[in-house]
């Protein structure tokens, strides 16, 4: 090669090292490396390369997601429900980080009509197909090139992309109700004749008035309508969450609690105390009792999560043994299923069994009276030992909502059996004082009767926890709506679902707290095998999880998780010990303070958010009890 031609290929490459030689300097990156070299050069790493990479790692770009996938699965019991996986860019590569599975929740009663059911159900089909739609159009390209640790900015968004759907809804409901009422218009105008006849039928026939009109109790709240999609919401709000402790290195529990108390250090943490559902009393013929749907496990707090959850394994195991048909397994205490009759004693036959376990995990049963369930669990503690009250309190989901008669205003405690709301009030009285070792009454009357919900907070608060359940269902509307009924209570059970987000969970939380309600974080009817319910119970500090019984895997999961959270919390002396604490509400200068009235107004900056429990004036609960003791 010529030297003229020499020169000029120099010239071509030199322009391309200085420039690279520029954007390193630019970068930091000749003195970077010179750091690691001398930093890692004494440890002398058996993998050099995998601590280079290591060292490196800390100056590249924080991951942004990059895409969004919503897809159609199936939860515990078969229903429809929404999976959404999030990816990010990370070191300049698209990687999966994590998915996260909706629980669908239905408002369905046991009971309900298969017309009813069929329709439930393909609406539930139809939002989930909706909300995958949305995932993967809508929310993936608004989200894109966020950060997954900036949780607030996200919700923020999904919160006004749910308000733009709702008010496209209202826009299309209004249209088609204008469309009808021009074609009622226009048909009216036809049969003019028909139309005077008819409103002179219903002018001459005021009985219905009358009926309505007598009725004592107040009518049943409109069941709150939920936006076809709304899944999408509380399912991308839950995996950005996933995703941003998952990019933290840090558990979900953890990066929820820093987010609760605005990113300060966390010294303890307290593990919420299982709810654990061993009965499921069913409510159909030949059973007569309709008042109780769930029969509850609560551990002592002297106990560690990992013995409780033993020792109601061994009341199960004894559970189980007692409700054997009596062919298989003979013993004093197996009722003859045919006659009612207990073999060989004078005592009550206990209820019948039917060899199934229930969608909440536990054993299905039927009962004819009240006390049949409580005594059931009594002896099953007793033939092993354990005494209620001091080894295993017990707790009660009453579901009185579902046993409303509208017609006769009362409640059908058992089949032709019907109580007036005062009524019942007495006979829960009645019930705690006999059976002291009940510490939780959930829905022990519709959220309708606020007056009733008074007197039994004042007869029966620093005695057991009174709480309210169906009304506080949807989560977005307690925290948005400042007029809402939320009867006076101990505590509400909140339910990860539809369009919850985590913002909320944690606003609505940090409210309950600084109002001494007690939160208790609740397992939805279609549960999925996501154990994420058992990380915000932790990260939020609940008092109490409801996770259903100790059977069927998706159920089972979340206690798993729950006994790893305990175990890791111990090895890093960061668990706090749970207590349990009554409020007396006879003592309350204001006992129907409702809910509402905690939440701020519009214009008013919301209450500080906190973990820890405030100082209350309140009865706590002994750790032994004495015979027949009434936990005052």
């Amino acid at each position: 090669m010529e030297p003229g031609g020499r020169r000029q290929q120099q010239r071509r490459l030199q322009e391309p090292r200085q420039e690279a030689a520029e954007y390193y300097r630019d970068h930091r990156v000749p003195q970077r490396m010179e750091e690691a070299l001398n930093a890692l050069f004494p440890q002398r790493p058996a993998d050099l390369y995998g601590e280079l990479a290591n060292y490196f790692s800390k100056f590249s770009k924080a991951p942004v997601i990059c895409k969004l996938v919503g897809r159609k699965v199936l939860d515990g019991v078969g229903q429809p429900t929404l999976e959404v996986e999030i990816y990010c860019t990370v070191k300049n590569y698209e990687k999966r980080i994590c998915s996260t599975v909706m629980s669908s929740h239905s408002q369905i009663p046991e009971n309900a009509l298969p017309e009813t059911t069929e329709a439930d159900e393909k609406e539930r089909s139809d939002s989930v197909n909706t909300a995958v739609e949305w995932v993967n159009e809508s929310l993936n390209t608004m989200l894109r090139d966020l950060k997954p640790t900036d949780q607030c900015t996200v919700d923020k968004m999904l919160g006004e992309y749910f308000t733009k759907k709702v008010e496209e809804k209202k826009e299309i409901q209004k249209q088609e109700e204008e469309e009808e009422a021009e074609a009622t218009l226009a048909l009216t105008s036809c049969i003019p004749s028909a139309t005077a006849l008819r409103g002179k039928k219903k002018a001459a026939n005021p009985g219905k008035k009358v009926a309505v009109a007598e009725r004592t109790i107040p009518p049943a709240e409109p069941v709150e309508s939920v936006l076809c999609g709304s899944l999408a919401i509380g399912g991308t709000s839950l995996a950005i969450a996933k995703a941003g402790a998952t990019i933290s290195r840090i558990p979900l529990y953890l990066h929820v609690a820093l987010l609760k108390c605005n990113q300060d250090s966390l010294k303890e943490i307290t593990l919420p105390l299982p709810m654990v559902t061993l009965l499921n009393c069913e409510k159909i013929p030949p059973s007569k009792l309709k008042l109780v749907k769930e029969v509850m496990l609560i551990p002592p707090v002297q106990l560690s999560l990992k013995q409780g959850i033993e020792r109601v394994l061994d009341i199960q195991k004894e559970m189980m043994r007692l409700l054997e048909p009596p062919g298989k397994a003979p013993s004093p205490q197996v009722a003859d299923s045919k006659k009612g009759r207990a073999h060989n004693t004078g005592k009550k036959a206990p209820p019948q069994a039917l060899k199934r376990i229930s969608h909440l995990g536990c054993l299905i049963t039927g009962c004819d009276n009240l006390e049949q369930p409580l005594l059931l669990m009594q002896t099953a503690c007793n033939n092993i030992g354990l005494e209620l009250g001091t080894d295993m309190h017990l707790a009660i989901n009453c579901a009185a909502h579902e046993l409303m008669d509208y017609v006769k205003g009362k409640y059908e405690i058992l089949t032709g059996t019907f109580k007036r709301p005062d009524e019942m009030v007495d006979m829960y009285v009645e019930l705690i004082n006999k059976f002291p070792f009940i510490i939780a009454l959930i829905d022990p009357l519709r959220k309708e009767d606020r007056q009733q919900w008074n007197h039994i907070c004042c007869a029966l608060g620093s005695k057991c926890y009174l709480i309210a359940e169906d009304a506080a269902t949807y989560i977005s509307k307690l925290k948005i709506d400042q007029n809402i009924n939320i009867p006076t209570c101990s505590g509400v059970v909140l339910k990860y679902i539809n369009q919850t987000r985590v913002s909320d969970l944690i606003e609505l939380t940090g409210l309950l707290d600084g109002q001494r309600h007690i939160t208790i974080l609740g397992s939805p009817d279609g549960e999925s095998s996501d154990d994420s319910l058992v990380d915000l119970a932790v990260g939020l500090g609940a008092r109490f999880i409801k996770l259903g019984g100790l059977s069927r895997g998706e159920r089972v999961t979340k206690y798993n998780r729950l006994l790893a959270i305990e175990e890791e919390l111990a090895k890093n002396r960061t668990l706090r010990e749970a207590n349990l604490e009554f409020i007396a509400f006879a003592e309350e200068s204001q006992p129907e303070k409702q809910l509402s009235d905690v939440l701020p107004p519009p214009k008013q900056d919301s209450l500080p958010l906190q973990l820890s429990q405030p100082a209350l004036q309140v009865h706590s609960l002994p750790a032994q009890l004495p015979e027949n003791s009434t936990l005052t």
